[in-house]
């Protein structure tokens, strides 16, 4: 199911054939800058550069007589090379190549995360605009509270989504690093020159100190932004699970035809994509915290965090721009019931009034405290007759000495509600796509 969204963005960055690509051009580049050194012969770096490749089960089959990935990958490239190949890697460590690639990896990762959030903030943006007088029930609690515009949970996911992809951006950047500084980061053996020529032909900026590796607190800070995206996505989506409830059914995600939602009863329509989303979200938690755990290093390094990098990077990415299509297709495709809106919205008959009560006899003079007291007994009232709240409200002695019944009709007026709404979408209009 997954594969379907991920190939071929997502899921083509994380492939072997890519990874070893960046490798191969970092080592090329690096060859390039040692050349301008005067430590690599020109003709040598020409050769390297129009003879250097690689072989994917090649590599895999060194991999499994030397157990070191990167002496598997420089063996095979040296099979094509020749002699040259003397020259690639000269001074350099494993980390160099693979954190350095790593960055690039996840900076294109995320570009295409960053374009995911945008897609998705302009699809909520115009079902906000959409829904901007759709009147229904605010909820607190899960309780009824008071009325609210379909459009405004729309407008607030588009702002939340606004804020992911400055997030996404920010980590862009710190993920947008490098090195090539050597064993342990003191360039004994290698000019900085070269991790400076590298760095900048690749679109990265150069780490001011690194040790072995790059330093893991730029990984965990992008994986952690990546569940906080993930968190908004199931934010949605549970949301939407909420209201497709069968005592509720405001909305519901899409239902394709054809779709069966239980093998044993016929007449199910299950929220399954966002029950999806909601799940999957927990995974990219889940490997944040993993993430969080390899900062601590042994020393200058040590290779704990390179087993779950593997694993937790790509997966978190793949899985992200994933949710965010099924995200997209919900929302874009969302069925909406106004009409049961109306009904839920009036099944507490006026209950939602009355802070507007209280605050009216509040403005005739009644106290606070007398004021929640008396709209407090006539709610209770409402609730366990099952009587019209304005009835209740009319029939209450004390409520008479303050309000009339001309002052409960302007008080039980739902365009009240919507009078400060235009306000709100101003700023969504004002929203950058």
């Amino acid at each position: 199911m997954i594969e379907r969204y991920t190939l071929p963005r997502m899921k083509s960055i994380w492939s072997q054939e890519n990874k070893y690509q960046k490798w191969l051009d970092i080592e090329v580049l690096a060859c390039e800058a040692q050349a301008k050194l005067g430590v690599t012969p020109e003709e040598a770096v020409a050769e390297i550069r129009n003879k250097a490749q690689f072989d994917v089960e090649r590599i895999d089959e060194i991999e499994e007589e030397v157990h070191h990935d990167v002496i598997a990958f420089l063996t095979n490239v040296a099979e094509y090379v020749g002699p040259a190949s003397k020259y690639i890697h000269y001074g350099m460590t494993s980390s160099d190549i693979v954190d350095t690639g790593l960055s690039v990896l996840m900076k294109e990762a995320i570009d295409f995360l960053i374009e995911d959030a945008k897609n998705l903030k302009a699809v909520l943006k115009k079902r906000a605009f959409e829904f901007k007088d759709t009147m229904m029930i605010g909820r607190s609690h899960g309780i009824h509270a008071e009325p609210i515009v379909f459009g405004l949970k729309f407008a607030l996911w588009a702002f939340e989504m606004e804020r992911n992809i400055e997030r996404l951006e920010r980590s862009k950047e710190i993920i947008s690093y490098g090195k090539i500084s050597g064993a342990v980061g003191t360039y004994a053996n290698i000019d900085p020159f070269v991790e400076s020529y590298v760095c900048e032909k690749l679109g990265l900026k150069l780490a001011p100190v690194s040790t072995q590796v790059l330093q893991r607190d730029r990984h965990a800070e992008y994986m952690c932004t990546l569940a906080v995206v993930a968190s908004s996505l199931d934010k949605f989506a549970l949301e939407i699970r909420h209201l497709q409830r069968t005592e509720v059914l405001e909305a519901e995600e899409p239902f394709m035809k054809g779709q069966k939602g239980s093998s044993a009863m016929p007449h199910k329509k299950n929220p399954i994509i966002c029950e999806r989303i909601c799940g999957l979200a927990r995974v990219v938690r889940s490997n944040a915290q993993a993430a969080l755990e390899d900062v601590a290093l042994w020393h200058e390094r040590d290779i704990s965090h390179s087993s779950a990098e593997r694993i937790i990077i790509p997966d978190s990415t793949i899985l992200l721009d994933y949710m965010f299509h099924r995200c997209i297709h919900v929302i874009q495709d969302l069925k909406v019931y106004p009409e049961n809106m109306k009904t839920n919205l009036e099944k507490t008959r006026g209950l939602f009034f009355s802070q507007r009560v209280l605050l009216t006899l509040i403005e005739k003079g009644m106290s606070r405290e007398n004021a929640y007291r008396v709209v407090q007994r006539c709610a209770m009232k409402t609730w366990r007759d099952r009587v019209d709240f304005k009835e209740t409200l009319l029939s209450d002695s004390e409520i008479k000495k303050f309000l009339t019944e001309g002052d409960l009709v302007k008080i039980f007026d739902y365009s009240y509600y919507l009078r400060n709404i235009d306000k709100i979408f101003k700023r969504l209009k004002d929203l950058d796509d």
